[in-house]
């Protein structure tokens, strides 16, 4: 049986996914088609599919069945490799986006393409972050950085960009180069949302000098399951024998450890640096 907790969790997950669904699919109505853009992903070859079959056929191709054929091989690299749960949401987030914007009216703001770049781009990539700030995606290229990420231990959303730059270099072959450079705008910035929010793969060093060292490593440990070394050290002015207390964690958790450790020594100087790159082990919380 479910606690409380677990069921609001639940519901959480699927309020952040109907939101983020909503918002991309006005997206496409709205910005991608009146700009005449290329979003990138399964999503950007979904239209531009859609938009072949209607030069070159003169059939319109739903939206829907042409998505959901592009996201079979990334929906199995999620459910074989990244989590069962993260992908049963990942779907539900890719039938809801195409349900959506198959029945959701567009409307035009604006026709100046480069403010369509750029705000399209940016909405975007917030929908995405919404997405994987409760551990799901907008599918497609998305399933296959989140793989990369979660593999490497590092932030792998700039290989969905470079795939996403052959994607859109198709598209300039085929509709014309200004579009697609567009279109080029619209990803990047979308990328850099993406970079904004999402922090999981992020990582910060913590230097925290302090006289209440175990207290501390155990509630660094409590919080991020990472473990502390403690390194003898001497103040400068005083020259009162303190411990400095060394760990990486991930940037997801820094907010709460730094809390956590003030609350157990108000005393605590802390130094958090960013973390460029870890060799060695490192833990990250699995993908349900």
């Amino acid at each position: 049986m479910k606690t409380d907790g677990s069921i609001r969790k639940v519901v959480k997950r699927v309020s952040f996914i109907v939101i983020a669904a909503a918002l991309m699919a006005t997206n496409i109505n709205t910005f991608v088609h009146t700009g005449g853009l290329y979003p990138g992903g399964a999503t950007g070859l979904t239209v531009l599919i859609q938009r072949v079959g209607e030069m070159y056929l003169h059939v319109k191709l739903p939206y829907t069945v042409i998505n959901l054929v592009l996201n079979a091989l990334p929906i199995y690299v999620g459910f074989r490799f990244i989590g069962k749960k993260f992908t049963a949401y990942s779907c539900l987030m890719i039938l809801l986006t195409n349900l959506f914007t198959d029945i959701m009216p567009g409307f035009t703001i604006t026709y100046d393409i480069l403010l369509i770049s750029i705000f399209g781009g940016m909405i975007n990539g917030f929908a995405i972050s919404l997405c994987l700030m409760v551990e799901a995606t907008s599918g497609g290229t998305d399933f296959i950085s989140e793989y990369l990420s979660m593999r490497r231990g590092i932030d792998a959303w700039n290989t969905s960009l470079v795939i996403n730059v052959f994607i859109l270099a198709a598209a300039g072959l085929i509709f014309g180069w200004d579009k697609a450079l567009y279109s080029i705008i619209f990803q990047f910035l979308s990328t850099q949302v993406i970079h904004i929010f999402y922090k999981k793969y992020r990582k910060e060093t913590l230097l925290v000098v302090t006289n209440q060292a175990e207290p501390v490593c155990k509630a660094i440990f409590a919080i991020t399951n990472h473990g502390a070394t403690v390194i003898p050290a001497s103040g400068a002015y005083a020259h009162a024998q303190r411990d400095v207390v060394y760990s990486v964690i991930s940037s997801t958790d820094t907010a709460k450890t730094v809390n956590r450790v003030r609350q157990v020594d108000p005393m605590a100087f802390v130094n958090v640096i960013k973390t460029e790159q870890v060799y060695g082990t490192f833990y990250h919380r699995p993908t349900e």
